[in-house]
């Protein structure tokens, strides 16, 4: 058994080599390039090393994360989480902005308007317009830039 895994590892290390030949490389008198195991007779040909490059190693195996670096992953998705309920509230605060300045301007150009009380349609007053005209002009000072 041993002799047979030594000749096969003899055999195999031997073929390698012997596939290895010489490459040449010329060009011809209409300029174009070839490759060849035999060099021309009547022309100059360069050899050409074929060794081939050693493979690159592997690369290294990721580090395994620290406690610190779990605890920096967890804060980032907090941190991710706030920032994005953030941004849907600042989109919320915009389009109730842009409702509350459109009900102004209704409510200043418009003296009169017809609301729905309680089921029924009614004209507002100049009192209740004023009103609704006061606490719009507050809700724009205290929630919109």
């Amino acid at each position: 058994m041993r002799r047979m895994i030594l000749t096969g590892s003899l055999l195999l290390a031997l073929s390698a080599t012997a596939m290895a030949s010489q490459v040449y490389k010329w060009v011809d008198a209409q300029g174009i390039t070839h490759f060849g195991a035999q060099p021309p007779q009547d022309q100059d040909a360069t050899s050409i090393n074929t060794v081939a490059a050693p493979p690159k190693p592997p690369a290294p195996p990721a580090p395994p994360k620290l406690d610190s670096q779990i605890e920096a992953d967890k804060q980032k998705a907090i941190d991710d989480k706030v920032k994005k309920d953030v941004a849907t509230q600042e989109t919320e605060r915009k389009k109730y902005c842009e409702t509350v300045r459109t009900n102004l301007a209704q409510l200043q150009n418009n003296p009169r308007l017809r609301a729905e009380v309680n089921g029924e349609t009614r004209r507002l007053t100049e009192e209740e317009r004023q009103g609704r005209i006061t606490e719009s002009e507050k809700a724009i000072a205290e929630n919109c830039k």
